[in-house]
């Protein structure tokens, strides 16, 4: 069978760009209405899609107060209380939340994915991340945050323990004798006794073993450490977009780490974030998406600006080019893609700024057609697997999608008109782990 992409949503917060409330039409409160999310979820689903992925922040105060006060993802609801009850209104769209390996134990992580693998009916997904915002130890009783190279040593390990407690029960240990009145069958029982570097947890876990064998394992970082964990740990990456030729050599590297590691490549999917305009032509696309900027406030727009470049913005002329810009401390990375898009769009400060401001990486922006062409090019040269679609605004862009791009790639075979199965790991094509304390 030929190759059909995977594709997530990217909802939480439910659009990316800083300027989705305001658009016309949207729904202001989207990020924190459960109606609307519920109606959000079940188009996602009848669009056939693999994943409901949501991000999670630990921290407010993470940006000046002058921006933070336009912004709408100051308020949102915790993942792992949601996505139960988004679980009892759907039937196959997987659920995915992230949950952090330095602001969390072991024993708690494992207890929320397997309880929600269990009421879902096997569609949990975990979202292993480090926490990068070190804003976010100042709310966990610590002055600084964990340095980086920690954070992920103690993922690694973090990862062992959860799994570790996934797997305390056999699938068969809960016998429910009624005549002998015997419930569970203390053979069938693991403790885990784990003595680690960062860790210390004695288990079992006080919860069957998950339907899925372990929730699907994500993992969105893209250093070093995290695509060496990822080679070792992941079934889906989740990475910040760039142009095909980025997304070409992120594939070529993790896929590679993965194959020395004696993993098979198809035991992961990388799933770059698109953030996709849907319009009946490429000029209405485009002046949606030039709508939907100039809707960032500027006080927004140049905060991003000042932190790509890594020098004060807020001295340049809103209206004319972007000057000359020095070398600083700063990403270098983050200062150049700000340049090249200035240059390569033909961007005012002003402009660029509210780009930035709303979102600056991987787009696509055209027809149904023309997006699909991207999609299938990216699939096909081994750019990704699949695409975490951000949408521009709500409902709007959402519907755009399920209803003009999703019937365009069922057309040309690259993806499903139902879904495989009733587990996300069916659905994503992703083998069930064995148990490895009670092997079968």
């Amino acid at each position: 069978m030929a190759r059909q992409l995977r594709l997530g949503a990217f909802m939480r917060p439910v659009s990316i760009h800083t300027a989705a409330w305001r658009y016309p039409g949207a729904y202001p409160d989207a990020n924190f209405n459960f109606a609307h999310l519920k109606r959000f979820i079940q188009t996602l689903e009848r669009g056939r899609f693999d994943a409901f992925f949501m991000a999670d922040h630990l921290a407010v105060l993470n940006m000046p107060i002058q921006a933070l006060k336009r912004s709408a993802t100051v308020t949102s609801f915790d993942p792992l209380t949601l996505l139960p009850a988004l679980a009892a209104v759907t039937d196959h769209i997987g659920l995915v939340a992230t949950a952090s390996t330095t602001y969390e134990q072991p024993y708690h992580i494992a207890r929320k994915f397997a309880s929600l693998d269990h009421i879902s009916g096997g569609r949990a997904g975990w979202n292993l991340v480090t926490t990068a915002n070190p804003d976010v130890a100042l709310n966990f009783g610590l002055d600084e945050h964990m340095e980086h190279g920690e954070r992920y040593k103690r993922a690694r390990e973090f990862y062992d323990v959860v799994t570790g407690l996934w797997d305390s029960w056999a699938d068969d240990a809960f016998i429910r004798d009624v005549d002998n009145g015997i419930y569970f069958d203390p053979d069938k029982l693991h403790v885990l006794n784990h003595k680690g570097p960062e860790l210390a947890v004695r288990g079992p876990l006080n919860i069957g073993r998950p339907i899925q064998g372990w929730p699907v394992i994500v993992q969105a970082g893209a250093s070093e450490a995290g695509r060496q964990i990822a080679a070792e740990t992941a079934e889906v990456v989740f990475t910040g977009g760039g142009t095909l030729a980025d997304g070409q050599r992120f594939y070529a590297d993790v896929k590679g780490r993965m194959a020395a590691l004696g993993r098979s490549r198809d035991a992961m999917k990388i799933l770059p974030g698109a953030f996709v305009v849907v319009g009946d032509t490429v000029e209405e696309a485009r002046a949606k998406r030039d709508l939907l900027d100039s809707l960032v406030h500027y006080d927004s727009a140049i905060a991003s600006l000042s932190i790509a470049l890594g020098i004060d913005a807020s001295r340049f002329d809103p209206e004319g080019p972007l000057p000359e810009i020095p070398e600083t401390n700063a990403s270098k990375s983050g200062r150049e893609r700000a340049i090249e898009l200035a240059r390569r769009d033909n961007l005012n400060v002003r402009q660029l700024a509210q780009r930035l401001g709303g979102f600056a990486g991987l787009a696509f922006v055209g027809t149904p057609k023309t997006i699909t062409d991207q999609m299938e090019e990216w699939l096909l040269t081994e750019g990704s697997d699949g695409f975490n679609v951000m949408f521009p605004y709500l409902p709007e862009g959402l519907d755009d999608f399920v209803d003009k791009v999703v019937p365009e790639l069922q057309r040309r075979g690259l993806f499903r008109r139902e879904y495989e199965g009733r587990t996300l790991r069916e659905n994503l094509g992703l083998a069930r782990p064995e148990n490895r304390f009670f092997p079968k």
